[in-house]
């Protein structure tokens, strides 16, 4: 095969976020859970007869050099060329849905599709547990979306459990803004210290569980954040989602989120989205 086409690059929602500790190199320990959800970025992949790896889409913003898809394609490469195989090139075009600076990991996930699709295409026979260890080069949510299944996350994010989530509808918003995630981390009133929980914590109610250790400096640092968050919690428990600045609450069926999407206000972006219980590409993991 030449080709693999709409290949979907999903988003995910941390369900809740908890921050640990720190490690002596400044990285931050976390627990979550990461909610695969179904607002995605679409790529598309097309052989080349040269060994170039190519991204044909213009990305505002982002040059091809820094993104995360070519890194990913490159990463790849280099690693077949290093067990004596050889890669073919690749022309990559990107529908990009999911926003940026959003804390929905739309460039990790970009990143594992184009991973999981390439092995396929290039016959690279790179394992899960390979793919993974390269992209966590890439970023620490990279694993995460390689795995497959909604996850319980710790470590820096590259320890992972997969857990079951309830089907959920989401109303997701995003403010106009986007959040710095190196910032945040920054902040000295950042609570470090959350005690550890367990999975069997979160399962027991899991759409109502913890919550963001992040958000308290979001909220104070970026008032659209606030904004946000104040509006959709006149409607369920509302929350921020990674490093912000995307917000985000639950609701057992679809017209409740229609509702509430309907009067989302007119500065802001809304999506209703539904829960996955499998990254759409998940088969490309067992090819």
């Amino acid at each position: 095969m030449r080709y693999l086409h709409d290949c979907r690059a999903p988003a995910k929602l941390n369900l809740f976020l908890h921050v640990v500790g720190q490690r002596d190199d400044g990285y931050h320990l976390l627990q979550s859970v990461f909610q695969l959800i179904d607002l995605s970025d679409v790529l598309h992949f097309e052989l080349r007869d040269d060994e170039a790896i190519v991204r044909v889409t213009d990305v505002p913003d982002v040059p091809a050099s820094d993104d995360l898809i070519v890194r990913a394609a490159q990463l790849l490469a280099d690693a077949m060329v290093q067990r004596g195989r050889e890669p073919a090139g690749v022309n990559i075009a990107v529908e990009k849905h999911i926003p940026m600076g959003g804390g929905l990991g739309g460039g990790s996930s970009d990143a594992a599709t184009t991973l999981m699709a390439l092995n396929y295409l290039w016959h690279a026979d790179m394992t899960p547990s390979d793919l993974m260890a390269l992209g966590l080069q890439l970023g620490a949510d990279v694993p995460f979306f390689l795995l497959g299944e909604n996850a319980f996350v710790e470590g820096i994010g590259e320890r992972l459990t997969a857990v079951p989530a309830p089907a959920a509808w989401f109303v997701v918003i995003h403010p106009g803004i986007s959040v710095p995630t190196a910032l945040i981390f920054r902040a000295p009133e950042l609570t470090r210290n959350t005690k550890a929980v367990r999975i069997a914590d979160f399962s027991a109610s899991p759409l109502g569980f913890g919550r963001n250790d992040l958000q308290a400096v979001a909220v104070r640092a970026f008032p659209p954040v606030a904004d946000a968050v104040e509006w959709l919690s006149g409607f369920g428990e509302a929350r921020m989602t990674g490093s912000g600045a995307c917000v985000f609450a639950a609701f057992a069926t679809e017209s409740e989120a229609d509702a509430v999407l309907q009067s989302v206000p007119p500065a802001w972006r809304g999506w209703k989205v539904h829960s996955l219980a499998a990254h759409p590409m998940a088969d490309l993991l067992q090819s």
